[in-house]
C-alpha cells in the first residue's frame, strides 16, 4: 500500500507561482510512474503532467505546457509540480497519482494510488 500526501497549495494572484509537493510512503515510489491531475468545480478530473520512474521523460497537458514543470526526487519519495505564470483557469484541486502500468498516463483509471488533493486558487 502506498499513501500520497500533497502540500503546497494556496491562494495566488494571476501570474504568480506555486510549488506543489507529494510525499509518498513506502519504499516502492521509485518503481512508479507518477502524475498530477486537477479537478475544477463542476468539471471532470483532468490530466496535468506525468513523469516516468527515473524522471527521464515527462508529459504535459497542452494547457500547462511551458508553464508547469513536473519533477521527482526518488531519494526523498517526493513528487513535485512547479507552476509558473498561473492563470485563473488553473484554479482547481490538484491530486498526485502513482502506479500507472500502461502508457495511458493521461488517464485517471491507469493509476492505483491517489492523494487527498490540495486546493490551488488563482485570483485575477
Amino acid at each position: 500500500q502506498v499513501q500520497l500526501v500533497e502540500s503546497g497549495g494556496g491562494l495566488v494572484q494571476a501570474g504568480g507561482s506555486l510549488r506543489l509537493s507529494c510525499a509518498a510512503s513506502g519504499r516502492t515510489f521509485s518503481r512508479f510512474v507518477t502524475g498530477w491531475f486537477r479537478q475544477a468545480p463542476g468539471k471532470e478530473r483532468e490530466f496535468v503532467a506525468a513523469i516516468t520512474r527515473n524522471g527521464g521523460s515527462t508529459y504535459y497537458a497542452d494547457s500547462v505546457k511551458g508553464r508547469f514543470t513536473i519533477s521527482r526526487d526518488n531519494s526523498k519519495n517526493t513528487l513535485y509540480l512547479q507552476m509558473n505564470s498561473l492563470k485563473p483557469e488553473d484554479t482547481a484541486i490538484y491530486y498526485c497519482a502513482a502506479d500507472c502500468n500502461s502508457g495511458s498516463y493521461y488517464y485517471t483509471g491507469c493509476y492505483h494510488y491517489w492523494g487527498q488533493g490540495t486546493q490551488v486558487t488563482v485570483s485575477s
